[in-house]
């Protein structure tokens, strides 16, 4: 699968303010970017700085003003795809370092107040079909609405409410996951299927030695996703994050085969 993708940004700054992006997509084995471009405000300062667990860069920038930003690239996934349904959970014990941090909770995935739930609901699963449950649970008990959730709202609030948007299906899915002793992260993605096109966020789960994606919404597949980063939760993968009031003009996504 290929794909061709374009984000545009328009902010303004009333102040010299710091700002950390974190939009272009990550250079990593599961996907080959063939051609990119990014046309970017001259900004008092620019650099570029490694995301996190390696995956994926953000950049620093200095700004004051308008801030305007253009990316375009070209990306070929070539990710492994496994039915998640087959695949085992990896004992706790058995798990490498670096998915460790995925166990625990979070700012927004408080996994710790989810385990009764949990265990009463999916505890009779395991592995592959466990994750694949609470995923179809998800979907069936949750409307996708935007505007029902803003920048403080947990996968809590969302369980509760019932409706939300992509990060807080994605924030839900992950908290189940993670009270179930399985390692659970966030990644931002770019995606076919998106209604409206907008950044992606999605649940990424470490069944059989391996990490997968997993679409809680049912908007996009695995083999169509272009990775962007990785983190916790949401607070880790932000395409944008001002030290400083910013003010939005406009910014739009479009992903389309190529």
């Amino acid at each position: 699968m290929r794909l061709k993708i374009q984000a545009q940004l328009d902010y303004q700054f009333a102040e010299t303010t710091d700002v950390l992006l974190q939009f272009e997509t990550a250079a990593i084995p599961e996907q080959t970017i063939e051609a990119c471009h990014l046309d970017i405000t001259q900004c008092e300062h620019f650099a570029r700085v490694d995301a996190h667990d390696q995956i994926g860069q953000r950049i620093w920038v200095r700004v004051k003003g308008r801030l305007l930003l253009d990316y375009r690239a070209t990306v070929s996934i070539e990710r492994l795809l496994t039915d998640c349904l087959e695949l085992p959970k990896v004992p706790p014990h058995q798990l490498p370092g670096e998915t460790v941090q995925y166990l625990m909770a979070s700012r927004y995935c408080l996994s710790d107040q989810f385990q009764t739930f949990v265990e009463a609901e999916f505890g009779h699963l395991e592995g592959g079909t466990q994750v694949i449950a609470m995923r179809d649970w998800v979907m069936r008990h949750f409307r996708y609405v935007p505007g029902s959730s803003d920048a403080e709202t947990t996968a809590l609030d969302t369980f509760v409410k019932r409706q939300g948007i992509c990060r807080d299906y994605a924030h839900v899915m992950i908290t189940l996951v993670r009270a179930a002793g399985i390692p659970a992260r966030m990644a931002s993605v770019y995606a076919l299927g998106v209604e409206p096109q907008d950044f992606h966020a999605v649940a990424e789960v470490f069944l059989g030695g391996e990490w997968h994606l997993i679409d809680a919404t049912g908007m996009a597949r695995e083999g169509a996703m272009a990775k962007i980063g990785v983190g916790r939760d949401a607070a880790d993968i932000a395409f944008l994050t001002a030290y400083g009031p910013a003010e939005m003009n406009s910014q739009s996504v479009r992903v389309e085969p190529a």
